[in-house]
């Protein structure tokens, strides 16, 4: 039984959570519906590189993991990049935040090159766009631009929600339909804030042993509304010395 509100209250606990990549799990709308595409026609791709781009919680790594498991694709890391680049081979690959892991330069221009050839198929990941990416010349930037773009965006409220509905489903929690429908219009619409916003008020529901009611999601807006704030005053107090 769920503890009263003002009564003692539960520490929360971190269970962890692994979120869903089933290629059925996979919410398609109008702002990923390209990139979807583009991932489910493999191997049927015209051209040898596909990237990704668009911010934290929009679908990339989810699309990475359907992919995955479709060309049977090795995992590249920083770590591996190099020795991957060296041995050669026809093996698909997948390279996740190629903007901001810090690769190895020298090594991705070869992985790029072998995609460009046709000898292997690549999908990188990414959230800036190419132009912005912290390479040192212009040989690997210039074979990444040549890669088919696809950028995922949420554009609509009916988006927003349905990845609520999967967000809490990740974490098992049952939500009434009316309380995502009060939070999409008030919130911060990005999809980076979407997920911060299930974080919060999971542990809401956790530390005060209730549900996640309209209340709850009222203070877990108004708490990231605070922290905003917060965050545009230190901004502030920082550039006016």
């Amino acid at each position: 039984m769920p503890l009263r509100e003002d009564g003692p209250r539960q520490l929360p606990l971190d269970l962890g959570h692994e979120p869903s990549h089933a290629e059925d799990d996979f919410l398609v709308g109008e702002g990923n519906a390209l990139a979807h595409g583009r991932i489910l026609a493999w191997p049927h791709w015209p051209d040898g590189m596909t990237l990704l781009i668009g911010p934290a919680a929009s679908g990339k790594s989810h699309l990475a993991r359907i992919f995955l498991d479709r060309a049977h694709a090795n995992t590249v890391t920083p770590e591996t990049i190099a020795s991957i680049a060296a041995a050669g081979g026809r093996a698909a690959l997948l390279i996740e935040d190629v903007d901001r892991a810090g690769y190895d330069e020298h090594a991705l221009f070869h992985l790029l090159n072998q995609a460009m050839r046709g000898e292997r198929a690549l999908l990188m990941t990414a959230r800036a766009e190419v132009g912005d990416w912290p390479l040192v010349t212009d040989d690997a930037r210039s074979r990444a631009r040549r890669a088919a773009t696809f950028r995922l965006r949420v554009s609509d409220d009916i988006e927003l929600s349905q990845m609520f509905v999967k967000l809490f489903g990740d974490r098992q929690i049952k939500v009434d339909p009316r309380v995502i429908g009060y939070i999409v219009p008030r919130m911060e619409r990005s999809p980076e804030e979407a997920a911060a916003l299930v974080e919060l008020l999971d542990r809401l529901a956790l530390a005060k042993g209730t549900a996640v009611t309209r209340n709850l999601a009222a203070e877990a807006l108004a708490q990231r509304q605070d922290l905003r704030e917060a965050a545009e005053q230190d901004w502030d107090a920082d550039h006016d010395e």
